[in-house]
């Protein structure tokens, strides 16, 4: 079952990156997406019981993409602005964020989102202490519970519905 999700799921990203279709690519495609969820399948997908519910695609759709869309430019413009005005304090480290989210999409997810935010990146998870280790470009809070506020914060919880 979870073979067929990521087949599912792998081609319809592919007829959508390569808009508009053909025959012959959406051929190519289902073949290349057979090829992902056969090597694959059992690797990203360990309950698939959970992509039966609907309500997970709407949080996904409407609640977590544009939280991450709306974050990505707003870290964007920060960083442009920290360097075109030299003059603006750049205070970087390393910030310790503890995460409530337990699967390892959740997790998979939670640090990509703040690594593809500009101005931070996730350099290690410690599942078992259920913490991520940011670098930022300004580090605003040093305590471990206010660092997980600002930077996981806005995504946690959104995740935490979709994937726990």
């Amino acid at each position: 079952m979870s073979k067929l999700i990521l087949f599912v799921f792998a081609w319809l990203v592919w007829c959508l990156l390569t808009w508009p279709p053909s025959l012959p690519v959406l051929l190519a495609g289902a073949g290349v997406a057979a090829l992902v969820a056969y090597l694959t399948g059992d690797l990203f997908v360990k309950r698939p019981h959970l992509l039966r519910n609907p309500v997970r695609y709407w949080y996904f759709c409407f609640i977590f993409l544009p939280v991450f869309v709306w974050q990505c430019l707003r870290a964007n413009v920060d960083v442009a602005w920290r360097v075109l005005n030299p003059r603006l304090p750049i205070r970087p480290g390393i910030v310790r964020v503890h995460t409530e989210l337990k699967s390892d999409v959740g997790l998979t997810f939670l640090a990509n989102a703040i690594t593809l935010t500009p101005g931070t990146m996730t350099v290690d998870i410690d599942r078992g202490a259920g913490v991520l280790y940011i670098h930022c470009i300004y580090v605003k809070e040093t305590e471990i519970e206010a660092a997980s506020r600002e930077i996981s914060g806005r995504f946690e919880y959104i995740l935490r519905e979709i994937f726990e």
